[in-house]
């Protein structure tokens, strides 16, 4: 890089935007990096290190940023462990915090191994070495003191050391506190002296304590004595610690050997580390300036939307819009002093350089950076209306400069241009200037006060006009950059603002040249079509928002109420759901209480169970239809052997459900039969004989009622124990359920009343325990309810 590129970029300001970079950076050497970063100059080198900012801030965004506090400068010190020197305990712990950084730096991508960034490669080369980091963590507390566990003989010496110590604190123990020494002593103290421990004991009874004297006090009232009784436990003591001394100085060797060992894997580390504290710099500082990564192009133009300048307060920079480039190799920007002329130049040229140093820049999305070779820039911070011939000698030495080295895609900017002498020399010297520039192939933006310029930007292809933007109502610029539109001095509305006299400022405008005259009020004219039409259309736009707004609020609205409508139909249709089922149940419980009443007025009180035995038979009647939907194929009736008298048992082949003949039938009558407590007629011939009658006996309280088949073993069956005791009832409930299992039934029903719930309880209980119970339930609805238990046996 020339020296006048160097001066160029100080110039621009980059070298404060690089102070920023290195304030964001931990280690020393990643600082450096920082402040001698210099800007790339192909694309593929920038697009190489845009990435990796970008992919540092994706990783920082998503993980937060690795931790470099502990990386530390060991050069030094593993080159003197390479030439066999050792190490001190602060440069053993910079070591180990080194090699710390690394093994978690190493482990940072682990969080999401699906990633894949450009920095992979920075976080592969780093090795670590768990092993001895944490032998010299082990051994060293601190700078100053090694750990007990260093070795077994540190252990051991410093062992000994403490029970000297102690032996002695308590010979002197016993001295101090003695009675008889009272009087000899200064105070009933133990201190030390030369890492002897002493007693202090007062001048006039030097003679008191028999022992060695290592110090006396500034005043000459105390003496310090070491008793002869201590004399030999403290030389214990000072043997003990020379011998630490040298387990130390070995123990130090011995890490400073193993670092010597890995010299080169830290040195790498290091290295490495550096490189990604710098990388994650750029990071941290695109995060704070709210930047964005550019588009880099290698031949075209630079289109920078909303860009800021980096070192201007956010709340206070104007985005500005620069578009330089392709067809345009030249920007003209005039406008009035103090307007943001050399900002705007200074924030192309700034923002340029960044981009190529892969730093992102504050600017809007799209944006587009072209890659320029050289960047180069005369740019004074001049401003006052007086500029001497020195100024313009030294402004024409750097553009000479600037004319000699510039060429195939340079960059110039260029304040002021041919500023500080003849006007009309001073424009004239100006466009062959730029001329020149765009001839040898460079692109140009300049800013000057020169209509010449103007109108060589209007009548030149490849050169156009830029404005900076200056409220004359006001008299402050608004620091917009407007393409297309030269920009007035408004040197005569600013005095005539400022309270010049009209006369003196008509009559300075009858010295001007009529063209320029004209020419200048061509471009006010412009500039306030162009202000209004600015207005117009900014007015349009928040009219625009406006009505999206209230078109997205009637939308909200229009759901809302349509949200509330549904609801209120649903709640509305559920409020009638309740209230039809509500009637329902009402209208089942009054039927049911009518019926109740009924069987009761013509049942009497000995059929009050009516509903239990009704829901026996309902249970019965299912099974039997399930048999008949199992066999699918309709039975027919086997013919009767015999007439059918009052008891026999019979089959209903219609449906298989088993009934008893409840009176001898008359010749070619219907029979009439009892399934339960339910009557049934049927023909002879529908019927099938299972059992005949049995022989009369004596009802049996709660007696099983079980008829088995003659020939099929077929048998339906209940229990009926209402009335009894418990312990009767689980008597017979257990003489029933064996019963049942020999004939094979599948389910049986145990009747046994609702009352107080004690039979239900026994019933239960016996169930429980019978190897031939699968399982029992209450009765449901129809069933017989809680008055019933169903039992359903194990046929296996």
């Amino acid at each position: 890089m020339t020296e006048l590129q160097k001066k160029s970029h100080r110039t621009l300001e980059l070298d404060k935007v690089l102070e920023l970079l290195a304030k964001e950076a931990v280690c020393p050497a990643a600082k450096e990096m920082a402040l001698s970063l210099e800007p790339c100059e192909t694309l593929y080198e920038c697009e190489k290190l845009q990435q990796q900012c970008e992919d540092a801030m994706r990783l920082a965004g998503q993980f937060g940023s690795p931790s470099f506090s502990g990386v530390k400068d060991v050069s030094s010190a593993l080159e003197r462990a390479d030439r066999g020197g050792y190490l001190n305990m602060r440069e053993l712990l910079d070591v180990a915090a080194l090699l710390k950084t690394a093994r978690m730096t190493k482990n940072y991508l682990e969080k999401d191994s699906q990633m894949q960034t450009v920095l992979d490669e920075y976080f592969m080369r780093l090795a670590g070495n768990k092993y001895l980091e944490e032998k010299i963590e082990m051994a060293i507390v601190s700078e100053e003191e090694i750990a007990d566990n260093a070795s077994p003989e540190l252990r051991d010496i410093r062992r000994a050391m403490r029970n000297a110590a102690a032996k002695i604190r308590e010979v002197l123990g016993k001295i101090v506190s003695s009675t008889t020494n009272s009087k000899a002593l200064q105070d009933s103290i133990i201190t030390t002296r030369g890492d002897r421990f002493v007693v202090p004991v007062k001048a006039e009874f030097k003679g008191a304590i028999p022992g060695l004297i290592h110090d006396v006090s500034s005043s000459g009232a105390t003496i310090f004595v070491e008793p002869m009784q201590v004399v030999e436990l403290n030389n214990t003591i000072r043997e003990q610690k020379a011998k630490e001394k040298n387990e130390i100085d070995r123990i130090l060797a011995e890490l400073s050997s193993e670092v010597a060992a890995f010299a080169s894997s830290i040195a790498s580390d290091y290295e490495q580390l550096c490189r990604l504290d710098f990388i994650f710099a750029k990071a941290k500082l695109a995060y704070k300036m709210k930047a964005l990564r550019p588009r880099l192009t290698e031949k075209g133009r630079t289109m920078l939307k909303r860009a800021r300048h980096p070192l201007l307060p956010m709340d206070q920079a104007v985005p500005i819009e620069f578009l330089i480039g392709g067809k345009t190799n030249a920007v003209i920007i005039t406008g009035p002093n103090t307007g943001g002329k050399t900002v705007s130049l200074k924030t192309l040229g700034l923002l340029t350089l960044m981009s190529q140093c892969g730093l992102q820049i504050p600017c809007g999305e799209d944006s587009v950076v072209c890659v320029y070779p050289r960047v180069l820039a005369d740019i004074g911070d001049e401003q006052s209306i007086e500029q001497s011939l020195s100024t313009f000698s030294a402004h024409m030495k750097n553009i000479v400069e600037i004319l000699k080295e510039a060429g195939e895609g340079s960059l110039v900017l260029m304040d002021e241009l041919g500023a500080g002498t003849d006007p009309v020399e001073g424009a004239a010297l100006a466009v062959s200037i730029i001329e020149h520039l765009r001839e040898h192939g460079s692109v140009v933006a300049a800013t000057t006060h020169y209509a010449e310029l103007k109108t060589y930007a209007l009548e030149t292809e490849g050169v156009e006009n830029a404005s900076c933007e200056f409220d004359v109502a006001t008299l402050r610029p608004t620091y917009k950059l407007v393409f297309g539109i030269p920009g007035k001095s408004n040197a005569f509305a600013i005095s005539q603002r400022l309270g010049l006299d009209l006369s003196i400022i008509e009559k300075a405008k009858t010295t001007m040249d009529h063209q320029n005259i004209q020419f200048e009020d061509v471009i006010r004219t412009l500039e306030e079509k162009r202000q209004s039409m600015e207005r117009t259309l900014e007015q349009a736009q928040r009219d625009k928002e406006r009505a999206e707004k209230d078109r997205e609020d009637a939308r909200k609205a229009y759901d809302s109420i349509d949200k509330d409508r549904q609801a209120l139909l649903e709640a509305a249709r559920r409020q009638a759901q309740e209230l039809l089922d509500d009637a329902k149940r009402t209208a089942d419980n009054t039927l049911e209480e009518v019926r109740k009443i009924r069987r009761e007025q013509e049942q009497g009180a000995a059929e009050r169970n009516l509903s239990e035995a009704r829901a026996v038979m309902m249970g019965r009647l299912s099974e039997a239809q399930r048999k008949v939907l199992e066999k699918k194929i309709q039975k027919k009736a086997t013919p009767l052997p015999r007439a059918l008298q009052q008891g026999d048992l019979v089959e209903i082949a219609e449906n298989g459900m088993q009934a008893t003949v409840a009176e001898t039938p008359k010749p070619g009558e219907r029979v009439r039969l009892m399934a339960g407590i339910m009557k049934l007629t049927a023909k002879p011939e529908e019927l099938t004989l299972l059992s005949a009658a049995p022989p009369p006996k004596k009802k049996e309280r709660g007696s099983v009622k079980f008829t088995p088949a003659a020939t099929g073993g077929r048998a339906s069956s209940e229990v009926d124990v209402r009335g009894m005791t418990a312990d009767e009832a689980v008597s017979e409930v257990e003489n029933f359920i064996d019963l049942a299992f020999r004939m094979k039934l599948p389910a049986v029903t145990v009747i046994h009343g609702k009352g107080t719930g004690v039979l239900r309880k026994a019933v239960h209980v016996c169930l429980k325990g019978k190897p031939y119970v699968e399982s029992f339930r209450l009765g449901t609805y129809g069933e017989g309810e809680s008055g019933v238990t169903i039992v359903t046996m194990k046929l296996k």
